[in-house]
């Protein structure tokens, strides 16, 4: 049965060769999906124009973290049970996603995280694995909810968590922002195992150690304001 009571949320900026065939995939469970084009510079609105998904559009680029708020804003003004957020580039799964829905259906916790370090690590390459693990290491909210995956774009996301975290960081950091919200919460958080489809299309489009560092760099800035 469809998923009527979830709202996927899709930030998308330059994925017009993509994107098309994400959302198609996602509907197969999920009828409910917006994408947030965010000041894309390609065909990525026209491409989702064609497809059942809402768009919503940013007039210049934001950010990933911007993108992801809309998108939640949307969905909640929507009568969203649950929020599904999902990247455009191809990497996740819909099998995945549905599977951490039926955690969170489950009510065994409020917020769940996918997770590639859970089961086999031999899909992630050696250097975004590096990465990944130290930006786990260096972040006290990760090790306090005892994540193995910080930065990893599929979640499920609760109404009642939704509707109370407010992704301030327009960047790539928003993703740290929202563990360290969770630490600080009496939410519940779990991760469950996924698989990353790694595409040499998706890894062009994926995190590089310069970005890692500058994702250290912005929080511990503003961890000083």
């Amino acid at each position: 049965m469809p998923d009527t009571d979830t709202w996927v949320v899709v930030p998308v900026y330059n994925e017009e060769t993509v994107i098309a065939d994400v959302i198609a995939d996602l509907g197969t469970r999920f009828p409910n999906v917006v994408c947030v084009d965010d000041g894309s510079r390609d065909d990525s609105a026209a491409r989702i124009a064609t497809t059942h998904a809402h768009l919503v559009r940013h007039p210049i680029n934001l950010g990933q973290g911007a993108s992801l708020q809309t998108g939640i804003d949307y969905a909640l003004r929507r009568g969203a049970r649950f929020v599904v957020t999902f990247d455009a580039d191809g990497q996740h799964s819909v099998d995945d996603a549905e599977r951490m829905l039926e955690v969170a259906r489950s009510g065994e916790a409020d917020v769940v995280l996918g997770s590639r370090f859970l089961e086999s690590t031999e899909q992630v390459p050696g250097l975004k694995r590096l990465v990944l693990r130290a930006v786990v290491a260096l972040s006290p909210s990760s090790r306090k909810l005892g994540l193995t995956d910080a930065h990893n774009g599929l979640r499920v996301i609760s109404r009642q968590v939704a509707e109370n975290m407010r992704i301030s960081m327009n960047g790539m950091a928003h993703a740290s922002e929202i563990v360290d919200a969770l630490a600080r919460s009496p939410w519940r958080v779990r991760e469950v195992p996924v698989t990353i489809i790694y595409t040499d299309y998706s890894r062009a489009k994926g995190q590089s150690l310069l970005n890692g560092v500058n994702i250290l760099f912005d929080l511990s800035v503003r961890g000083q304001r």
